[in-house]
């Protein structure tokens, strides 16, 4: 475990749902692509910002995951995608909705922690897209199995500087112009410096009601990542769904809750020698705060 405030930790997610067990090597050994690529940044002193993005677009090229290249098809039969990105050192927010044609939706939210809007979203982010000359999606992209899951990072850098970020096709068959939790701050990710970050997986609107990723944040502080992770699923009792959280505290200690059949997550660390996967939080019990 970090043992002092120059500790690196980073915690992926694959999403909140039911894998079937022919699958779970697969998701896991994703998420652990993800773990390494975002981990390696951080080894090297990287920001958490630049280590969350990178981490999220390896999981947005591989199709096993409802995000960018995997997503999920819209009641109209077309993609349209959720993604946010968080600074927790500065509190910029970044985030895009219902945005199409682009390979990457994470780093068009990321671009986003420039500008004065928070949130973009249809035609909108389409444009900025367009304006910063955002990678397009590929034509032959192939569409996720389904479900209502979320890929996402959370980090803590050298520095001591927090980041989450999340991204989604969200949900299958949903309707044309849909948003969910995952750009929304508070609902989908929070990351601030002061406390640490989350990013949760699952059905939006319930986690949006519940707001989930605050109370992640004002809980961290008294009682730590897991009991944090584990109060928010708890608190899912009162608007129902299915939901996964990936949370870090301000000194890289992480927890992993969830309410899904499997959850598929990964933690890279400067006190691991490799990145560890696997599609249910008990698989990563071993390293937890």
């Amino acid at each position: 475990m970090p043992t002092n405030k120059s500790a690196w930790t980073l915690v992926v997610h694959g999403g909140a749902r039911s894998i079937p067990r022919q699958d779970r090597a697969r998701f896991a050994a994703g998420c652990a692509q993800a773990a390494k690529v975002g981990g390696d940044i951080l080894a090297q002193g990287g920001s958490a910002i630049d280590a969350v993005e990178a981490a999220v677009r390896v999981l947005e090229d591989l199709p096993d995951f409802n995000a960018g290249t995997g997503s999920v098809r819209n009641a109209a039969g077309n993609v349209e995608m959720d993604a946010a990105v968080m600074d927790g050192h500065t509190l910029a927010i970044g985030g895009v909705g219902a945005i199409r044609e682009v390979r990457h939706p994470v780093s068009v939210a990321r671009a986003m922690l420039d500008e004065t809007p928070i949130l973009l979203v249809g035609e909108g982010a389409r444009q900025f897209a367009t304006h910063i000359g955002a990678e397009p999606a590929d034509a032959g992209s192939i569409p996720s199995p389904g479900g209502c899951d979320t890929v996402g990072c959370i980090a803590r850098d050298q520095a001591g500087h927090v980041a989450a970020a999340g991204s989604t096709g969200g949900l299958e068959g949903k309707m044309v112009g849909r948003v969910g939790d995952t750009p929304l701050p508070g609902c989908g990710l929070y990351a601030d410096d002061s406390a640490g970050a989350t990013a949760l997986s699952g059905e939006g609107e319930s986690i949006a009601r519940g707001m989930l990723a605050a109370h992640i944040l004002f809980a961290l502080p008294g009682n730590g990542a897991l009991a944090a992770a584990q109060m928010a699923i708890t608190r899912l009792e009162r608007t129902g769904g299915e939901a996964g959280a990936i949370v870090l505290d301000s000194d890289g200690g992480f927890g992993i809750a969830h309410n899904s059949a499997q959850f598929s997550v990964a933690v890279a660390a400067d006190w691991l020698d490799a990145p560890r996967a696997g599609t249910h939080a008990d698989d990563l019990r071993e390293w937890y705060t």
